[in-house]
């Protein structure tokens, strides 16, 4: 029983993987990682706890989601609506980057990732912005599956400036008013190049998007789980995935 567990918390076996490549797979899965204070306040621990062992998830659902054809991960790492949060938690969160690519950036040159950020890094502390910065340069050269963590992300401020630009753009010339679509608008958004998400999962058994990638969660499939983030596994992971694949993706047809 130990061992069936352990293996379960380390990820997904051979005979899983190869049943879900079977199935079309998702090429873009968005992820609320929610619940990592509530994590920490069910076993007496500050809630600074809970985020670093939120953290340490990350890596076994990247690998997991790599292996089985994932091409786009996008982790919803930090609010903009997050700085609400005590000055303590806050300043904690602004070094969890740091931390966490000091130690994983090896090991996602060797898995191939490409590291992506959406989100307005200009405005966290320099040391956050060095370490994306440098995480960002340092795969750009990969061809493998992209994580692309969403720091200081919005969706309606992102929204915002995006019909701003379009606006200067069209006042300069660059486009005319005729030109804007859907297509365009997506173009303007700080997801620019990245295919919309297919499957959405939010942990901890909220069911809100939280101004998570409003426009481009229109025609996502939603799932969601009442498991908080620090537990969360790849064969969570896969639950999610074979719960996709059962559905019809109809984008309002019949």
């Amino acid at each position: 029983m130990l061992n069936k567990l352990i293996k379960k918390r380390k990820g997904l076996d051979e005979a899983d993987e190869a049943s879900l490549l079977e199935e079309k797979v998702p090429d873009h899965i968005a992820i609320i990682m929610d619940g990592n204070g509530r994590w920490a306040k069910q076993r007496g621990m500050p809630r600074v706890a809970g985020h670093r062992e939120g953290m340490s998830v990350i890596r076994s659902i990247v690998q997991a989601g790599s292996r089985l054809g994932v091409k786009t991960m996008t982790l919803y790492a930090f609010s903009t609506e997050n700085w609400k949060r005590p000055r303590t938690e806050v300043d904690f969160l602004m070094r969890l980057p740091e931390r966490f690519l000091s130690v994983e950036l090896p090991k996602m040159m060797e898995d191939n990732v490409i590291v992506r950020i959406t989100g307005d890094v200009h405005k966290l502390p320099q040391y956050t912005q060095d370490a994306v910065h440098r995480a960002v340069h340092e795969t750009s050269g990969n061809t493998g599956m992209i994580l692309n963590f969403a720091l200081n992300y919005g969706s309606r401020s992102e929204i915002l400036d995006a019909f701003h630009a379009m606006y200067e753009d069209v006042e300069a010339g660059v486009i005319a008013k005729e030109d804007v679509s859907e297509a365009l608008v997506s173009d303007y958004l700080m997801t620019n190049g990245l295919r919309e998400p297919d499957l959405l999962i939010r942990t901890s058994g909220e069911k809100r998007l939280s101004n998570f990638m409003l426009w481009q969660l229109a025609y996502s499939e939603f799932w969601f789980t009442d498991v908080l983030w620090p537990d969360f596994t790849p064969e969570h992971l896969k639950e999610a995935i074979e719960a996709y694949q059962q559905r019809q993706r109809r984008y309002g047809g019949v």
